[in-house]
């Protein structure tokens, strides 16, 4: 179903986006606008990054921590002026993309107002 499904981290725009994983780009181009890159990695994991301007094309193998694309534009639920949208799932289901990341300490959700 339509949704909001990932992290939006605050950033600037033209920053630098870096691949999460080592991993293939399944897709660099526009959906509904916006610039998005989506990789596959070898775990069956798909992260995807917006709104962005993509640096890789389609095919290519990308390492951990490669530029993959630079910030540009932004997305619909950001409260700041520029943020990247990251996303991950595997399959169909939709995970929580900090979960990918080294566990820092519980984590608090708390509402945009």
């Amino acid at each position: 179903a339509p949704g909001h499904r990932g992290v939006d981290l605050s950033t600037v725009a033209d920053e630098r986006v870096r691949a999460a994983a080592a991993g293939v780009v399944a897709f660099a181009g526009s959906v509904a606008g916006r610039g998005v890159v989506v990789l596959m990695h070898s775990d069956g994991l798909r992260t995807e990054y917006e709104p962005v301007i993509a640096v890789v094309r389609v095919g290519q193998s990308v390492r951990a921590g490669d530029v993959i694309a630079v910030v540009s534009g932004k997305h619909d639920s950001c409260a700041q002026d520029r943020c990247l949208h990251w996303g991950a799932r595997r399959g169909s289901t939709y995970i929580d993309p900090l979960t990918l990341l080294v566990p820092l300490a519980e984590v608090h959700l708390v509402p945009l107002t």
